[in-house]
């Protein structure tokens, strides 16, 4: 979606409910709190801005102009950036240097797998372990947010149905995920799919040349661009929408390149463990920072 402006969202907890926030370099702007003071018609929630797409964001926009209270970022406890997705689809071995790493065949077409609601987290969320699996490992990703139903789409216009981008870690227990030929249990454990903390809109962002990273207590494990994927996001898209229904609030995690720990010879794996601290980035969007406990 091309509108010429570009805005950050944010989710935060306000006692039992959740707040959409945009983020401003005054601070962060409350848009329930806002709209209730200019007494406009707005929506409140990042789904509804999903779904209203354009118009939603020119709404939102005229925020930027009025004289409002702003929040201090660092007071915010973060909720995921999307909430709801009816799908989180998420794109394995789709760097060629992660699928070597890998020891697996570099794929021919998409290797596609799921995560479920369960697993989104926020950022600064600590993120429990479970006791039944050991080997932990990291997976920096640029995320994709649909922003508009795509069914047959083609390659040329896919980027056009995105809403905006945001960063996710595809948290993986490897012992769990290589148990069966299924990836799932691996994948989709609780909070095993922090999102965030922003959600950029589409406007200025090219996501094939972005900058991606992931740092370990600080430790560089994973350093690319984006242009380095097998698969690009727009192709990603209309090869998905080839085969389902993409819905407003789809999120897409479209794959993480070398680095993780499952690439290291098996004497050099260091699995994450409790009191580490994961940071993944993407250019252009943001940081997103976890611990584990």
């Amino acid at each position: 979606m091309k509108r010429g402006l570009t805005l950050r969202f944010i989710n935060y907890k306000n006692g039992d409910s959740i707040r959409l926030g945009i983020k401003t370099d005054q601070g962060i702007i409350d848009v329930e709190q806002a709209a209730k003071t200019y007494a406009l018609d707005m929506p409140t929630k990042i789904e509804d801005v999903i779904a209203g797409g354009d118009t939603a964001i020119m709404q939102l926009s005229s925020l930027l102009e009025k004289e409002t209270a702003y929040l201090l970022e660092e007071d915010l406890v973060y909720a995921p950036c999307v909430t709801n997705p009816e799908k989180i689809i998420c794109v394995g071995l789709n760097y060629v240097d992660h699928a070597n790493e890998s020891n697996m065949d570099i794929p021919t077409s998409p290797v596609l797998f799921s995560k479920f609601n369960n697993s989104l987290a926020a950022h600064n969320q600590t993120i429990e372990l479970p006791k039944g699996a050991e080997k932990f490992d990291y997976e920096v990703e640029l995320v994709i947010v649909i922003g508009k139903e795509a069914a047959n789409v083609s390659k040329e216009e896919a980027l056009s149905y995105v809403f905006g981008y945001t960063v996710g870690n595809d948290l993986s227990a490897r012992d769990l995920q290589f148990r069966s030929g299924q990836w799932l249990l691996g994948k989709s454990l609780d909070n095993f799919g922090p999102v965030g903390p922003y959600l950029v809109t589409a406007d200025e962002l090219d996501p094939s040349n972005l900058d991606i990273e992931c740092r370990v207590n600080g430790d560089v494990k994973q350093k690319a661009n984006t242009r380095d994927m097998i698969f690009d996001c727009a192709t990603l898209i209309s090869y998905i929408s080839e085969y389902m229904t993409l819905k407003p609030g789809d999120i897409i995690f479209s794959g993480t390149p070398e680095g993780v720990v499952l690439g290291y010879p098996e004497e050099q794996q260091e699995w994450l463990k409790p009191g580490d601290e994961v940071q993944v980035s993407v250019e252009q969007i943001g940081t997103l920072v976890n611990v584990l406990k």
